[in-house]
């Protein structure tokens, strides 16, 4: 037998030992991240991880670290399906390392609006470019023999109100659009799982989504794997078993259990039903080698060689980070006398996006020093705060102790922490319980590095009770702001107090959390809050006086700007585009002072830079991963190329944004833009261009695009794969600079016929290439036959023969070589 054959002989005979209890046992959580083992059958304890910019296993604490890769929108800027794949296999590296069995990434949503408050967390606006990079870090995780789920299934493209929204689009801009990504990864990666989103889509839970879960994933694309509930998703036993939801997540309390067992019994659900369900989820532990005498698909002997994973989120990086405007600045010079690095985020890089992307890191090496230690020796470094965005205290740092009380005080064991952050989600570290706990005490030594007035805080939901050096500073409740459970634990409240301390005397500080008797999440342990601390910096007005006077000093200023975990976050969406607090103010005054300024915006989606004609370069760092200052050095230094393209289009005002609102009304968001969301959009637009569109990206030489060919391939059958090549581009470039250097061929279909209902020019296909100094490099690219096709509604995918011009370059606004192209598809 094949492996595919044995795997289906051994789940077929596991299932044939199960009664209906024991099949629905196998369909929800038995606690936070796993689904429970069977030994009667032989089946293992299958646990998922959250994954898309780290694999944080079963512990999200900072006790228990994990490699942080750059967010997706970075990975999307480097368009490199190489380091897509590569990264997949990180995270299954990790994966494993941490007992994971299944990713729940990647998340391939659409950037709808640059609203969207977790776009860092997606690839792109394109489904082209987002299907491609998603499959191939699909395949790059399961070639390390771990599941993946990509998400959220579908049209999670905004937060707000996201776990009740009703998304109304009509199917072609479904089909096109939001599932076209899905659709190319289910058919090119086959994934072992799907996440189903929150939100509703024209009326219907999509956990409980009968025509797009059974009939479109299942029937048409002929998918397989398990299709799970996002976290507390899952809401009604019958229509989530009748809808095709394979495992409600977490447990124990869940809709299936003895509902679902009720349900059989009373002819709401088939049993039938529940052996489909429950075959799935034998599969998936079949796969990942977790059930007798079903080899797994990847066996132990045959998992890729290790991967260096700081050498690679370094080389991720780089190759995202976006150079949008150059005036010659960058490369710096090597006989720099001095350089100002000015920013918060400069000396404390914000490495990844708030929410379920978030991982601890192993380590993070901020702008700061990464620049220190790649600036040659002689070149002077200064360093100034000049505007502060943060609206929280970070965590103390610190190492801390975190005691477990019962409710008479009694210690039922301890652990110690590298700062003040202390959270447990299901599961308590030492073999602990929940059972019986009553409180979490932490306690820690600040040295204060300053005299003045420094700030403490709490953050967190629950009781607490605050002392510092034995004098009680807070003992109270902090209440949570609205009923999302889960934006209550990503963006809890913080209450900041000051004291008056002296530099290098020691204070004694102690947080007490008393466990409220329900959590808000039902069924399983939570434990987060956190014991922040900030020196003492000076007013708004010193800091930015400070940084223009060292600006004024060097013979560069470097500016890191961004945006904070309040603006880029599951849970919430954006309010403005606008940097937070006074950057843009900090910009101008130093672009003021000196005009050789580079600015960095370490930013996960796009923000409005009113000063960006009045600076000597833009570069966008995007979140970066752990490696972030070093990666940052060796771009800024030229030791890297900045490789990235804007996977999304980047608006120079509020005002122009084509697609603006993301907040339902009367529960309901429409998608009445139908097709026309980014480029798509721009390009309808009169009067109105970004400041900087789709695919803009430079680099440290110069391209010369030469010759554009076209070929047809074989003609396609109504039938075919639709991501078969219809014709073949070939695009001949030359590196006309003085230096090495990498270039992102892309190639758009513009469509003749007239037809408003298409968009103007669509991404095609895409190479990336690079060349020495004078070298020529040709980019084959195929142009697949879904690029040609229409969906029909009742006729399906419909083939538009006709004129088309396919057009090459390095942004869909800057494409100077094109073709005619005529094709003879049926129609």
């Amino acid at each position: 037998m094949t492996p595919d054959q044995q795997r289906e002989t051994a789940v077929e005979a596991a299932l044939g030992k199960l009664d209906l209890t024991g099949k629905v046992a196998l369909l929800a959580g038995a606690d936070m991240w796993s689904l429970p083992a069977n030994e009667d059958i032989g089946l293992g304890r299958l646990v998922m991880s959250d994954g898309p910019a780290g694999v944080r296993g079963e512990n999200w604490t900072a006790d228990d670290p994990s490699v942080s890769v750059p967010s997706p929108t970075a990975l999307a800027a480097s368009w490199s399906l190489e380091l897509a794949h590569q990264t997949g296999r990180l995270l299954a590296q990790e994966a494993r390392r941490k007992g994971a069995h299944v990713v729940l990434a990647p998340t391939i949503n659409l950037h709808r609006s640059p609203r969207g408050g977790r776009h860092f967390e997606a690839y792109s606006e394109d489904p082209l470019l987002t299907g491609e990079i998603g499959a191939a870090y699909v395949s790059g995780i399961q070639s390390g023999g771990v599941g993946t789920t990509p998400k959220h299934w579908v049209a999670n493209d905004s937060e707000t109100d996201r776990y009740t929204v009703d998304v109304r689009a009509d199917e072609r801009t479904l089909r096109e659009l939001y599932l076209a990504p899905f659709e190319a990864i289910v058919r090119k990666a086959t994934p072992w799982g799907l996440m189903a989103a929150y939100n509703r889509v024209n009326g219907h839970s999509m956990s409980e989504h009968d025509e797009l879960n059974n009939r479109v994933l299942r029937e048409d694309w002929g998918f397989d794997g398990i299709l799970v509930s996002d976290w507390t998703g899952a809401r009604d036993t019958v229509r989530n078993a009748l809808g095709g939801l394979d495992i409600a997540m977490p447990g124990p309390v869940t809709v299936y259990g003895e509902h679902l067992v009720n349900a059989v019994n009373e002819g709401l659900v088939p049993e039938e039903t529940v052996d489909a369900l429950a075959r799935r989820v034998l599969l998936l532990a079949a796969r990942v080698g977790l059930l007798a005498d079903a080899p797994a698909v990847v066996p132990a002997e045959q998992l890729p060689a290790p991967i260096d994973g700081e050498a690679l989120v370094r080389e991720v990086a780089a190759a995202g980070m976006t150079l949008v405007a150059n005036d010659g600045v960058l490369p710096l010079a090597a006989g720099l006398g001095s350089v100002a690095l000015i920013g918060a985020a400069a000396a404390e890089a914000r490495i990844g996006g708030g929410g379920s992307a978030q991982v601890f890191p192993t380590r993070v090496v901020s702008p700061l020093e990464g620049l220190r230690t790649a600036l040659p020796q002689g070149t002077a470094l200064s360093f100034a705060i000049g505007a502060d965005p943060n609206v929280h205290l970070r965590p103390l740092a610190a190492a801390t102790q975190a005691r477990f009380l019962d409710r008479d005080g009694g210690e039922l064991g301890s652990v110690a922490l590298p700062d003040g952050t202390a959270r447990w989600i299901g599961q308590l570290p030492a073999g602990l319980s929940f059972e019986g706990l009553a409180a979490v005490e932490l306690t820690g030594t600040l040295t204060p590095e300053r005299t003045g007035a420094h700030r403490l805080g709490i953050r967190g939901v629950g009781s607490f009770a605050l002392e510092a050096d034995g004098e009680v500073l807070f003992d109270g409740l902090l209440a949570p702001e609205g009923t999302d459970p889960a934006a209550a634990f990503l963006n809890p409240p913080e209450r900041v107090f000051e004291l008056e301390l002296n530099a290098t005397a020691p204070v004694a500080l102690k947080l007490r959390y008393l466990l409220p008797e329900n959590s808000g999440f039902a069924g399983f342990g939570l434990v987060s809050f956190l014991l922040g601390h900030g020196e003492p910096i000076g007013t708004d007005d010193q800091l930015l006086d400070e940084a223009v006077a060292v600006a004024a000093a060097a013979d560069v200023a470097v500016v890191v700007v961004g945006t904070t975990e309040e603006v880029e976050s599951e849970g919430v969406d954006r309010a403005s585009l606008a940097l937070p607090g006074r950057q843009d103010e900090l910009v101008a005054r130093v672009a003021a002072a000196n005009p050789r300024t580079v600015v960095v915006v370490n930013a996960g989606a796009p923000v409005l830079m009113p000063w960006r004609e009045d600076v000597a370069a833009v570069l966008l760092s995007w979140f970066p991963g752990q490696e972030a200052g070093s990666a940052l050095a060796d771009v800024l230094t030229g030791a890297a190329e900045p490789g990235g393209r804007l996977p999304t289009t980047w608006p120079a005002t509020e005002a122009d944004v084509p697609v603006w609102e993301v907040a339902p009304t009367d529960g309901r968001l429409d998608y009445e833009e139908g097709l026309f969301i980014g480029y798509r959009a721009w390009q309808r637009r009169d009067g109105a261009a970004p400041a900087y569109w789709f695919g803009h990206g430079l680099g440290y030489t110069e391209w010369s695009y030469e010759g554009l060919e076209l070929r047809l391939l074989a003609p396609a059958s109504g039938g075919a794969d639709p991501y078969a090549g219809v014709a073949e581009a070939v695009v001949r470039v030359r590196n006309s600079g003085a230096r090495a250097g990498r270039e992102v061929v892309q190639v758009y279909l513009c469509p003749q016929d007239g037809d408003v209902t298409r968009p103007g020019c669509a991404l095609a296909g895409f190479a990336v290439v690079t060349a020495a100094p004078g070298e020529l490099a040709e980019a084959r690219i195929e142009l697949p036959l879904r690029a040609f096709q229409i969906w029909g509604g009742v006729d399906g995918w419909v083939g538009r023969a006709g004129d088309y011009q396919v057009r090459a370059g390095r942004s869909v606004a800057d494409l100077p070589l094109s073709v005619a192209l005529e094709v003879p598809l049926p129609s």
